[in-house]
């Protein structure tokens, strides 16, 4: 069978256990169906650190030309990882460095299969995350202070008006010290994002912050949201029979767990990452959890929505066998040939994508997965596998198919 041709994407490689995981994929069930056509971009960290992080910001600017990557998951260095790769300085997280440059909102969606059951029994419906992209603890400045002393926060206007100038604390002794920001332009396009994914998929859309505390921060992204809905989108989410509506973070967290889910929950950049990592858990695992970042200039990066899973890859460098889950993986990469697809009108390329997709599941269905999820299966009669015979029983039911 002739492999399938396609334009170019951006190809980002990873670390540690996703990265073996990001080379199977691609050798079982890519290479042999697709002409992979990728620019390609290592974003180990230790590469990235040989580059000063600037492989990381090429790669963020060669999407934007290309207007598709995927990305596999990368370490963010701490402490303990600038000593183990002896780095040259703490880099910052490689994601919020991508998400900077293409101002987008990241969607996360479970992948649902009925042999596994969510934590949470009233969710019958998927729970997309939509997260912003920009701004938040992820570009803060930090200090550390060792001194007493005074913490200011100062704007300076650029047309050289007065300094605005607020204490922040009067230190006494020694503290930390955190200063984030956000723009208006990118809170909008982030509501704008989640009003129309809301349409796309008919669901509700909620949103949540804590402006009762935060009374600028949040309340600048609640009024903004706001604003967005009654002047642009209020007549069509009435058409559609939906709804949008603000909800306090607290009270939103509660009711969600009492719901049948099927809705959108949009959220800051923290709220954002710790939340989507709850609710991929409580469906299952974060094994199963896509993630797509858009731009509003039409953008796209997917990639799995879990770490590096680094005990995981402690066991395989030992030489010891492994069964990790590698479908959120394999649906980035799905998800990043499908847009290359609809971008280009390339129809094999699209359908491909969906095919491997229903053999990934049905793979599940039947009865075959990895141990992250057959330890959570209420099924008896299922076969737990290591990585590469789960992706060749995937490359089997695609082939017969």
């Amino acid at each position: 069978m002739a492999k399938i041709p396609m334009n170019k994407i951006v190809e980002m490689d990873g670390d540690e256990m996703a990265r073996v995981l990001w080379s199977m994929v691609k050798q079982e069930l890519l290479e042999p169906y697709v002409e992979l056509n990728t620019e390609y971009y290592d974003l180990a960290m230790k590469a990235r650190d040989d580059a000063d992080d600037q492989n990381t910001v090429a790669a963020g600017e060669a999407i934007k030309k290309y207007h598709v990557g995927v990305k596999c998951a990368t370490i963010t260095a701490n402490r303990q990882r600038v000593e183990e790769f002896d780095l040259k300085k703490m880099w910052p997280s490689p994601n919020g460095t991508i998400r900077g440059i293409l101002d987008g909102t990241v969607f996360r969606t479970p992948i649902l299969t009925s042999r596994v059951k969510p934590y949470i029994p009233t969710w019958v419906k998927p729970i997309t995350i939509a997260r912003h992209a920009y701004g938040d603890v992820y570009q803060a400045v930090e200090y550390r202070i060792e001194e007493p002393g005074r913490a200011e926060l100062v704007f300076t206007p650029a047309n050289g008006g007065e300094p605005m100038r607020t204490t922040v604390y009067e230190f006494k002794g020694p503290g930390i010290l955190q200063s984030m920001h956000n723009r208006d332009d990118s809170i909008l396009s982030f509501a704008r994002s989640c009003f129309e994914f809301a349409l796309s998929v008919k669901r509700d859309l909620w949103f949540s912050a804590k402006d009762t505390i935060s009374k600028q921060y949040d309340q600048n992204f609640k009024l903004l949201f706001q604003n967005v809905y009654d002047e642009e989108y209020a007549a069509r989410f009435e058409e559609a029979g939906i709804q949008y509506f603000y909800a306090l973070i607290d009270d939103a967290a509660a009711r969600i767990l009492r719901s049948e889910g099927g809705l959108v929950w949009a959220l800051k950049n923290y709220d954002g990452d710790v939340m989507s990592d709850l609710v991929s858990t409580a469906f299952g695992s974060l094994g199963m959890m896509t993630s797509c970042l858009v731009s509003p200039d039409g953008n796209f990066e997917y990639e799995a929505a879990h770490g590096t899973i680094t005990r995981h890859y402690r066991l395989y460098q030992q030489g010891k066998s492994t069964s990790t889950n590698p479908v959120a993986i394999l649906f980035a990469w799905t998800g990043a040939l499908r847009k290359r697809g609809e971008l280009d009108g390339n129809a094999p390329l699209c359908e491909f994508a969906d095919r491997l997709e229903r053999a990934t599941l049905d793979t599940i269905e039947a009865g075959i997965m990895t141990r992250d999820l057959s330890s959570i299966c209420p099924d008896p009669d299922v076969t737990t596998v290591d990585t590469l015979p789960f992706l060749r029983a995937v490359r089997e039911r695609l082939e017969n198919a």
